[in-house]
């Protein structure tokens, strides 16, 4: 199977999943997932399964990753922040659409590892950070759109503190070990809704840094 083809079928896949914003669909279509997996599981980068990447952290499936785009309802002016870089595939697609993206990762080598991809692609809206994404980042807040790539009990205090009026964000809630679930949570002048979107299974967001 050419290029094309296996592009072609990607793209076919997360379409039938759900993801059905044109915005998201190009953006994905722009990013090649293959520049964010190495190794033994390059050959894999198009299919919709989560892949290791190192520092016992994946890169999500693309139809997650997708749809957790999709549920951001991203605009063309919005500032993200994204908790848990890992690969820095979700930020790369996120930064075809929003105007910059902060990306925060507690494992120095995965933050390095993003930074070399993001660069050869040319992505000069994301500024990645090595940090303890539990506490975000206070000192660029308030943000449009906030999205987290690890399980937390529930969604983060300081992060939702550091959430616009109006704005959303994506986070899966539960146990590491159980079924979680995709929240989004849009903040109000009054407090907080919260829908239920799926099923998901992410690793726990852990506070810290890496060892590596």
């Amino acid at each position: 199977m050419d290029d094309a083809e296996q592009k072609m079928r990607f793209i076919y896949g997360i379409r039938s999943k759900g993801v059905t914003d044109a915005r998201v669909l190009a953006a994905m279509e722009a990013i090649d997932r293959g520049a964010f997996v190495r190794g033994l599981f390059a050959e894999r980068s198009y299919e919709d399964m989560p892949l290791p990447i190192g520092c016992g952290q994946t890169i999500s499936q693309p139809s997650v990753v997708g749809l957790m785009t999709q549920a951001l309802e991203l605009g063309p002016r919005d500032k993200v922040l994204e908790i848990g870089t890992g690969s820095g595939y979700q930020a790369a697609v996120l930064s075809r659409i929003a105007r910059r993206v902060y990306t925060v990762e507690r494992h120095r080598r995965l933050i390095q590892e993003a930074r070399q991809v993001f660069e050869k692609l040319g992505l000069v809206n994301i500024i990645a950070v090595h940090g303890d994404g539990s506490r975000g980042l206070p000192e660029q807040s308030p943000f449009d759109r906030i999205i987290v790539t690890a399980a937390a009990e529930d969604p983060p205090g300081p992060l939702l503190a550091q959430l616009r009026i109006g704005g959303i964000m994506v986070v899966p809630v539960g146990q590491s070990d159980t079924v979680q679930s995709l929240i989004r949570v849009r903040r109000t002048e009054t407090g907080f809704e919260y829908d239920e979107l799926r099923a998901v299974r992410f690793v726990p967001l852990v506070e810290g840094l890496g060892k590596e």
